[in-house]
Order: C-alpha cells, then structure tokens, then sequence
C-alpha cells in the first residue's frame, strides 16, 4: 500500500464535481487520482482539491528522483548521452541535458532550493551567464532568450527568483524585447541558421524592429508569470497580449509556420504549445472571454477523452507511462485559474 500522502483521500474519492471542471465535458479527477504516476495523484490533490498534503519533499524519496541525481556531475550539471561532435562543445550540449532534467526534478518532483542538488545545478546553470547577462552556450556564442528564460521559470519555480544573478537575467531578457512586445532570436532574425558556423560567429545582436516569434515569446512570458514581480507587469501584459493574438496562427520562421506546433505538447513544458500559452496567460491574468482564449479552451474541451485525460500527441516525454496524466493535470490548472 503507498504511504498516506499519496492515497487519494475518502474526500477526494466522494468530492462533489469542481466548479471549474463542470467547463469540460468529462469529469478529469478519477483518472488523475488513479494515476500510476504516485507525484501527479500528490499534485493533483495539492492543486486541484486544495488539499492539505505532506510536504512535497516526501516525492523526493522516489526510485526515478534518486536515479536521476545519481547522474548528477560535480559541476552540479548533467552529461548530455549522444552530442554530435561538430555541431555545439560537450558543455553546450551538457547544459542542454541540464535543463532537461532540471525540468522534471522542479515540475514532476517539486524539488527546490533547499534539496542540494539544486543548489549545485543553479551553481552550473548561472555559470553560464554572460558579462550581459543571459545563460549562455546551448546555442554556442549567441544569444538564446528562449533557452535563458527557460530556466529562470526552473530557478523561479524552485525559489531562487530573488538571486541577484537570476533577477539579472531577468533584466536582460526585458532588455532585449522586440518592438511588439515579443522576443525573437536574434540570430534567426538575421537570417542564420542552426549550424556550426553560426554557433561559433561572433554574438549577433537583436534587431529590435522587426517581428517577434510567439516561439520564443511563449517561453518568455512562462518566466515572466512564474515570478510575482513581473507577472503582471507592462512588458508581461504586452507579451500576453500577442501571444494571444497568435493562438494557432504560423510563427515567422520557416520551420515552424505550420500550425500543427501549436497542438504538439510536451510537459514539463518545453517549446510553446497551447497548453503551455495558456498556461501562462492564465498566470499573467488574462480572461476566459478573449476570444482567442476561448477558442483555445474550446479546442480542448472537443478533444478531452472519455476517460477524463488529454491523450494528445506528445512530442517529449512520450514515453512516460503517466505522460497524459502529467497533461492533463497541466490543462485543469489552466481551467482551475480561469473558472473559478
């Protein structure tokens, strides 16, 4: 039998249908609260019951958590298994491998600060930043406001918003925001591409005046509505504002116009997808009654299987037996925050 703080409790079992999922068409918290997976029935109790939990350093207990930091480098990184020699350094393709492991100990597992394991790759990760102040390397010598604003959402997430260094990146990415409000990456603006002779030029600098990417931009508000200092503010609100209008609409890179990007999910989240857009809007404060926001949830209320979970085409984390519990649970949030 599981330890007490992950049973679902009698409550749980017999509770009366929430207020915000009576929005969807099948009822999502059986499903969730039978899941496989012992850290998604924890926060499904935490975050959509409002239950009173242990504390989520219970979940650091885990077999997959243990093996994970057994892997951990001294630098407090995490050795990426295959780089294609040519392409970025060991260490680029290293603090790639970083983030996405950080990703599933802060977001699955709920690891933060005060585990030591975080402390040493917060260490490795800010050892990355620039004399201007972004995380530099996974995209060799330019400039990655995606990849910088990825992990201050991980570091925010795990208590570490209020580093000096972290709120530095932070002013770098206001620092570089195109002129609509969005972000964009600089080397692609220019007309490069994602190659070894890129990588290793010279840092080439934003063009501030022309488009942003709602790619890019997606990622950036996550970081922005992670940290309470910024997620209501001007440059958050403008960033929330275009992300909405571009709801299902063609990036401005080549590689990614089709509109299918928007419907190709990852958690913890990784590129912007609809799931992910929306859950940072409804973190910054944006309302169910914009129109784009509505049909966005519309398009997911269609799509939710009768067994209450999203089981949609998941382009990381598909091979996680609890990969649509871990969805689902990310789109009841959003519903949670945005019918209340």
């Amino acid at each position: 039998m599981p330890p007490k703080y992950l049973r679902p409790s009698v409550r749980s079992r017999r509770s009366h249908r929430q207020s915000w999922s009576k929005a969807l068409r099948f009822e999502p918290l059986p499903a969730l609260l039978e899941s496989s997976d012992a850290a998604a029935r924890f926060f499904t109790r935490r975050d959509l019951l409002d239950e009173a939990v242990e504390s989520v350093s219970q979940l650091w207990r885990a077999a997959d958590v243990a093996r994970v930091l057994r892997r951990q480098m001294p630098s407090g990184g995490w050795r990426y298994p295959a780089p294609r020699a040519g392409l970025r350094s060991a260490d680029n393709y290293d603090q790639l491998e970083t983030f996405r492991i950080l990703s599933i100990l802060v977001e699955k597992h709920g690891l933060d600060r005060s585990h030591p394991a975080i402390r040493r790759a917060s260490r490795y990760v800010l050892a990355h930043q620039s004399v201007a102040g972004d995380i530099r390397g996974i995209y060799g010598n330019q400039y990655s406001p995606n990849y910088t604003a990825a992990f201050l959402e991980l570091l925010t997430k795990a208590g570490l918003g209020s580093d000096p260094a972290v709120r530095r990146s932070f002013r770098w990415i206001l620092s570089v925001r195109q002129d609509d409000g969005g972000w964009a990456i600089p080397f692609r603006t220019a007309g490069r591409n994602f190659d070894p002779s890129t990588l290793r030029a010279a840092t080439i600098q934003p063009v501030t005046g022309k488009p942003s990417s709602h790619l890019v931009t997606g990622v950036v508000l996550r970081a922005l509505a992670a940290n309470p200092q910024y997620r209501t503010s001007p440059a958050a609100r403008a960033a929330g504002v275009l992300l909405a209008s571009r709801l299902f609409k063609a990036d401005v890179y080549a590689d990614r116009r089709a509109t299918r990007f928007w419907t190709q999910f990852s958690y913890p989240f990784w590129f912007t997808d609809l799931v992910s857009a929306l859950d940072s809007l409804s973190l910054a404060g944006f309302s169910r009654d914009e129109p784009s926001i509505q049909r966005a949830l519309q398009w997911l209320v269609e799509r939710q299987d009768k067994s209450g979970l999203w089981k949609l085409r998941m382009t990381r984390g598909g091979l996680d037996p609890g990969r649509h519990a871990w969805l689902t649970l990310a789109v009841c949030r959003v519903f949670k925050r945005l019918f209340p």
